[in-house]
């Protein structure tokens, strides 16, 4: 047979484009050229027969024609000019994460309807996340089903179940949804304005963000108060109200349209530190994350750390005011003591009960206020990025 047979995986001696180290074809001739190989290109299958290129005659050197084999040989490339263009593994990878991506956009041109939108949202999510502890709270606070979270706890899952830890929510949502988003709206707003720009000095000698924090606070709290009173109501006094009209027309006939705003000062005073510290802490602790990862943009778990911290801080320093505050709500329910004033709660709560008297139920006020600061922070945060103002940004 001579030099006549088939060569097999001699991609070195035949010189061969292939892929994967595999060739084959016919060898009939040593100066023939083979424009073909079991994988020519990716994708790409083919057998070539050799051909001699050189010779007038393609049967010269024994040498067997393929059907259109000139075509073939003329518009294959040389060797030297075959190159393999391809993308490294970082930016492929790159390129897939981009496409997997899911980019919802809203647009929504006016700046103020963004806040007000994505403050509402973010108060009702991180409320409902938490409405069990928060009833918990509230009955720890006023001492009304027990003096410690577990007890609390067994005392509402036998008295009226699931549905019990989750009673008043409804209002909770209702009241909250307005009161983040005027809240939040507020700071926003307040804040941009006495913020100094890059390169000028400071318009107030006090912190931006804490004068903005004590203005969202008051704000908010000024406008869903009575919301927040009759909410309490209805988690004591779960029998006395059929719901939320219910309770607003028996306190407004009863009681007088002034007890829609009994513990307003306390509520005031507990607020304004609470808030200014709170919005103080988050956008303090935002501008150290910055300098110290070098990053400006904030992801969503990191917002959600960030606010619970601003939150654990904010809570742990104005608590005493937030049981006055509860105290003075209840009023003379079940003959329970009336309150002149925050001085007087104060004063009375401390005589009765002690140092204690002022935290009791700061471990679940914190496990329900540190992670709704949190979430609250990090749904505001991220709905500003779902709601764009341009077409383009969409």
């Amino acid at each position: 047979m001579g030099k006549r047979g088939i060569q097999l995986f001699d991609d070195k001696k035949d010189r061969v484009f292939s892929i994967c180290d595999l060739g084959s074809q016919w060898s009939l001739g040593q100066n023939n050229y083979y424009p073909g190989g079991l994988f020519a290109s990716v994708g790409q299958m083919g057998m070539g027969f050799g051909v001699s290129p050189n010779s007038p005659n393609p049967r010269d050197n024994g040498g067997i024609k393929a059907p259109f084999s000139d075509l073939f040989v003329k518009d294959l490339p040389s060797q030297e000019e075959i190159r393999v263009f391809g993308v490294s593994e970082g930016e492929a990878a790159l390129k897939k994460k981009k496409k997997v991506g899911l980019k919802l956009k809203i647009k929504v041109s006016n700046p103020s309807l963004r806040r007000l939108i994505s403050g509402a949202i973010a108060g009702a999510v991180s409320r409902t996340c938490v409405a069990p502890l928060e009833t918990i709270r509230t009955h720890l606070m006023v001492g009304s089903s027990g003096n410690s979270t577990t007890e609390v706890f067994h005392n509402i899952m036998q008295t009226d179940g699931w549905k019990g830890l989750f009673r008043g929510n409804f209002v909770n949502v209702i009241r909250v949804a307005p009161s983040k988003a005027i809240e939040l709206f507020a700071f926003d707003t307040v804040n941009t304005q006495l913020s100094p720009k890059p390169g000028e000095e400071p318009k107030i000698p006090i912190p931006a963000s804490l004068i903005a924090g004590a203005c969202a606070g008051v704000s908010s709290t000024l406008c869903t108060y009575p919301l927040e009173l009759v909410k309490t109501r209805l988690t004591i006094e779960k029998n006395m109200y059929d719901g939320i009209v219910d309770a607003f027309l028996k306190i407004l006939k009863k009681e007088g349209p002034a007890e829609l705003y009994r513990g307003l000062a306390p509520s005031l005073i507990g607020v304004i530190p609470y808030a200014a510290t709170n919005y103080y802490a988050y956008d303090t602790l935002r501008k150290v994350y910055r300098e110290v990862f070098k990053e400006e943009k904030i992801g969503n778990i990191e917002t959600l750390l960030i606010g619970s911290l601003a939150g654990a801080i904010s809570s742990s320093a104005t608590f005493p005011l937030e049981v006055a505050r509860k105290h003075m709500q209840v009023g003379a329910l079940n003959g329970r003591q009336v309150y002149k004033n925050v001085l007087h709660a104060l004063s009375s709560i401390l005589e009765q009960e002690g140092i204690q008297g002022l935290y009791k139920g700061l471990g679940p006020s914190c496990m329900k206020l540190v992670p709704a600061a949190g979430i609250s922070f990090m749904c505001y945060e991220a709905c500003k990025r779902i709601l764009v103002e341009k077409d383009e940004e969409a």
